[in-house]
């Protein structure tokens, strides 16, 4: 059976370091760079509400998150997290994840996702590793299949949007037989981002 507790973690420039209150400035800074809570698919903090955020992140049974850091700098380029965590069955969800628009299109989000699986599937012992988007959210299910995620399916009329209208969500998996090929695949997306 997984138990999941807070760990840093650090890989390519970025490290993931558990959230904590005293990640707000940065949050509300990284929150403001592209206006993504304004995006309707996605479930990024306003600059104002981060510490609701903050208070939800740390409060939820269930869920590990983390504050993604600019290792150079320092500076908070956005969360991730596990979710939805159940250890009878060595089970781990990777969502709630989001970049400052200064950090998409780079190397940052499959350095996070490398970091957690490794965690989860070498460290941890997962069984499983889940991650899940909106059904509208296109871009986000393209990323999750370049991983190399199974597409498991569709849960129809499953959850609201933060305006309250309903959305289906797409959910996929990846399992520990699965995890040496994706684990290659990221890594040589990391090395091919390397050269470029």
């Amino acid at each position: 059976m997984i138990k999941v507790a807070p760990i840093t973690l650090e890989l390519n420039g970025v490290r993931l370091e558990p959230l904590a209150p005293h990640h707000a400035d940065g949050m509300r800074a990284a929150a403001s760079d592209g206006e993504l809570h304004k995006l309707r698919v996605t479930w990024v903090p306003a600059p104002d509400d981060v510490a609701g955020y903050l208070d939800l992140a740390l409060s939820t049974p269930n869920r590990q998150a983390w504050a993604v850091i600019d290792a150079a700098s320092g500076a908070v380029i956005g969360s991730t997290s596990y979710h939805d965590i159940v250890p009878e069955v060595d089970r781990v969800e990777i969502g709630y994840t989001w970049y400052a628009k200064r950090a998409q299109r780079s190397h940052v989000n499959t350095s996070c996702k490398l970091m957690l699986m490794r965690h989860a599937f070498d460290t941890l012992g997962c069984a499983v590793v889940g991650l899940r988007t909106d059904g509208e959210n296109f871009a986000s299910q393209a990323a999750i299949e370049r991983l190399g995620a199974h597409k498991d399916g569709v849960l129809r009329h499953h959850v609201a949007r933060r305006n309250g209208q309903p959305r289906d969500t797409v959910m996929y998996s990846i399992l520990r037989a699965e995890w040496p090929r994706v684990q290659a695949h990221l890594e040589a997306r990391l090395a091919h981002h390397a050269k470029g």
